[in-house]
C-alpha cells in the first residue's frame, strides 16, 4: 500500500490518481471554504476552471438556487455573490444552495484528478474526519494520493504541511506502508511547525499575501483544526457532504 504526496497539478498524470483514493488540499483557501460551505448547509459545491464557466452554468439554474463564488488575485470577482473566504460562506448565505466555485488553484486541482476511485477535499478544519476515511481506505488496501494544489503553479508551504499531517494520521502504526519522497518531505514540514499553524501561515508566501490583502481572519479560520468536521466527496462533477443522505 502506498501513500504519495503530489505537489501541483501541472505534472500530474492519469497514472498518479487512477483507481486511487485522492485527497485534494488547498488550505488557503478553497478546501477550507468548501468544508465550511457544506457544514453550513450548502447542498453542493460545484468546482469550475474559470469564472466564465461558473457564470455559464448559473444561467441554466433557477434564480436563488445557487451562489456564485470565487476569487481572482485573492479578491471576490465583480458580480459574484461570494469570494473564496470561508468567513463569507455562512449558513444564512449558503444554506440550501449550490455554490458555484471558481478559484485560482483549488478548483483546478479538483478538476485535474479525473479517474480517481474517490476524491475527498482535505484541510485542517476537517482533519480528523477525512483522516479517518483515508485511513480506512488504506487499511482496506487502497493506495492514497494527496494532491497539493499549490499557489499559481508553484509549491505552497501550507499545503505541504497539511499533507504531512494527513500522512502521519493515516499511516501511523500501519506496517508495510510505502511513502514517496514528497510524502516524507511533507511529514518533515509538518513536524517543523506542529500545531503552530499561524506560524506556518505567516511564514508561507500565500499566507503573507492574504494577510497583506486584509484576510487575516481567514488565516485564523483556516487554522481552526476540526472546526467543520465534514467529509466533502467530489463525485459526478459536484462536491457533497458524506453522510446518511450520500453514502459511498
Amino acid at each position: 500500500m502506498r501513500v504519495d504526496v503530489l505537489y501541483g497539478v501541472q505534472q500530474l498524470t492519469p497514472q498518479d490518481v487512477q483507481g486511487r483514493v485522492v485527497a485534494v488540499v488547498d488550505v488557503l483557501r478553497a478546501s477550507t471554504t468548501i468544508a465550511v460551505a457544506l457544514a453550513n448547509g450548502a447542498k453542493s459545491v460545484v468546482p469550475f476552471d474559470s469564472s466564465e464557466d461558473a457564470i455559464m452554468r448559473s444561467k441554466q439554474m433557477e434564480r436563488g438556487s445557487f451562489r456564485l463564488a470565487g476569487e481572482r488575485r485573492m479578491l471576490k470577482m465583480e458580480g459574484f455573490d461570494l469570494g473564496n473566504s470561508p468567513l463569507e460562506h455562512t449558513r444564512d448565505v449558503v444554506e440550501g444552495t449550490s455554490v458555484l466555485l471558481a478559484t485560482t488553484n483549488g478548483t483546478k486541482a479538483l478538476l485535474a484528478v479525473q479517474g480517481a476511485r474517490d476524491v475527498v477535499v482535505a484541510s485542517y478544519v476537517n482533519l480528523t474526519g477525512v483522516s479517518t476515511m483515508l485511513r480506512s481506505a488504506l487499511r482496506g488496501g487502497a493506495d492514497i494520493a494527496i494532491v497539493c494544489a499549490g499557489q499559481e503553479r508553484q509549491f505552497a508551504l501550507e499545503d505541504a504541511a497539511c499533507a504531512g499531517r494527513y500522512v502521519h494520521n493515516i499511516s501511523r502504526r500501519l506496517a508495510d506502508i510505502e511513502l514517496n519522497d514528497a510524502a516524507l518531505a511533507a511529514s518533515l514540514i509538518d513536524r517543523k511547525y506542529g500545531d503552530n499553524l499561524m506560524r506556518l501561515f505567516t511564514t508561507a508566501a500565500h499566507g503573507r499575501a492574504l494577510a497583506a490583502a486584509g484576510f487575516e481572519g481567514d488565516l485564523t479560520a483556516c487554522a481552526a483544526v476540526d472546526s467543520f468536521p465534514v467529509i466533502p466527496i467530489y463525485q459526478d462533477r459536484m462536491i457533497t457532504k458524506l453522510g446518511p443522505e450520500r453514502e459511498r
